[in-house]
């Protein structure tokens, strides 16, 4: 299995039965002011209209810590293979992730997996791709599936990072490159934000995760996608710490770097709606620096 497959490719293994594919997206809309902040399952959307056989994948409640002080907090290993499982994706299935957005949310569930040792696909250009291709569409609930054993956990903690951590990069107590994955306009302040405060962590780099996709919503050839991100970024010594505004679009930017080959990558679970929420943490508006 590639860590990206097409469409083509999936509708020709849609019989497998060890096939496990998932919709993972969440409605997000893009602030109209500060601190507008909206946020919806989209399971709605997915009752619509999905690939064949696909299911949706709670990344709002089901599958994420809905105690934590911000959205889409990782949940606990044992709670996200169970959770997994009961979407019957675990010992024995191939999973390919997909959403019906921009592709964030599909790399999120990525990198989560990834976090406790686990493999999956991601569809280049999510179901937008999928009709791009003509390819058939389902409507309505999800068939009963048969119990699946959960996959075993291999944690990578480096994976993730909390707040503590950023604040020792910030204050030049422990190394990291930070990388803001949000376009240039909420980075740099000028843009409304549904986040407490505008601008990014200081000393941050701007690295917005749409310009890594091509018109279509496909990530971009791996030369053209070391262009995008540039040399200075690319073979910078790490760690490499990716954040956003709730750790969504910075794992568009980790499974981008991660097809380059960069392995020493970490991303911050809270992001700016944990950062921004604590005024006592520093925050800059303005372009990062040539």
């Amino acid at each position: 299995m590639s860590l990206l497959v097409d469409a083509q490719w999936l509708h020709a293994q849609l019989a497998d039965p060890a096939l496990v594919v998932l919709d993972a997206t969440v409605l997000l809309p893009s602030p109209q002011f500060d601190g507008d902040y909206r946020v919806a399952s989209g399971y709605d959307g997915w009752l619509q209209a999905h690939i064949p056989g696909s299911r949706h994948a709670d990344l709002l409640t089901a599958l994420a810590d809905t105690q934590a002080s911000f959205s889409f907090a990782l949940p606990a290993p044992d709670a996200l293979v169970q959770g997994l499982a009961a979407l019957g994706a675990g010992v024995d299935k191939t999973l390919v992730i997909y959403d019906r957005a921009d592709g964030f949310w599909a790399a999120r569930l990525w990198w989560m997996l990834r976090g406790v040792g686990i493999e999956a696909s991601v569809l280049d250009g999510g179901f937008n791709a999928w009709r791009q291709a003509g390819l058939p569409e389902h409507g309505g609930p999800a068939a009963s599936i048969a119990a699946v054993q959960p996959w075993p956990i291999n944690r990578r903690p480096q994976a993730w990072i909390d707040r503590v951590g950023v604040e020792a990069i910030v204050a030049g107590q422990a190394p990291g490159v930070l990388i803001c994955a949000l376009g240039a306009a909420l980075f740099d302040g000028s843009a409304a934000t549904r986040y407490a405060r505008r601008g990014h962590i200081p000393g941050s780099r701007n690295l917005p995760a749409r310009n890594l996709f091509d018109a279509h919503g496909r990530y971009l050839p791996k030369d053209a996608l070391a262009l995008a991100i540039g040399p200075t970024l690319l073979h910078s010594e790490g760690p490499l710490v990716l954040y956003c505004g709730g750790g969504i679009s910075a794992a568009a930017n980790a499974l981008a770097l991660t097809l380059l080959g960069r392995q020493d990558i970490t991303l911050y679970d809270g992001s700016l709606q944990e950062w921004a929420a604590d005024a006592r943490l520093p925050m800059t508006t303005g372009a990062a620096p040539a």
